[in-house]
């Protein structure tokens, strides 16, 4: 069973953890430093993913105004991808900010499945922007407009 669990700074470590399970690809750019996500903190809402107890991602947004949400983060560690975890994480987070009237998001154009699954929810591509991340990699620019 999926749940959700408010991280704190408390919980960087294993933050940190987490990111180095998919790091190392080109389509995604993982926050690798304990300054990284202590600056995450500041401004996102940050959730641990888990299953039957067990972390296997995480997950965060920050609400840029009263109608307007990016999703700054959803990352499933490698042996719990393609099980839909991502949906129903995804499916959590437009609950949770159902107020919103605009989500957006950025995602590597080479991420298929990332991209098949944020269009499965109304998500379209805006643009795209070279170098996003400073990674050296584009990202495309995704939004649901509500």
């Amino acid at each position: 069973m999926i749940s959700f669990k408010r991280a704190s700074e408390q919980d960087i470590p294993l933050l940190l953890e987490l990111e180095k399970s998919v790091s190392g690809t080109n389509v995604y750019s993982p926050m690798s430093t304990e300054e990284d996500w202590k600056e995450e903190f500041c401004t996102n809402d940050i959730f641990l993913i888990e299953d039957d107890g067990v972390t296997i991602g995480n997950c965060s947004y920050e609400k840029k105004s009263d109608d307007h949400v990016y999703l700054s983060g959803l990352m499933i560690i490698p042996s719990y991808q393609g099980k839909g975890i991502g949906r129903k994480v995804l499916e959590q987070i437009l609950l949770d900010t159902a107020w919103a009237k605009r989500v957006d998001l950025v995602t590597h154009p080479e991420n298929k499945r990332a991209i098949s699954l944020y269009q499965s929810f109304g998500f379209v591509i805006e643009s795209r922007k070279e170098n996003y991340f400073g990674d050296g990699e584009p990202r495309f620019v995704m939004a649901l407009n509500k």
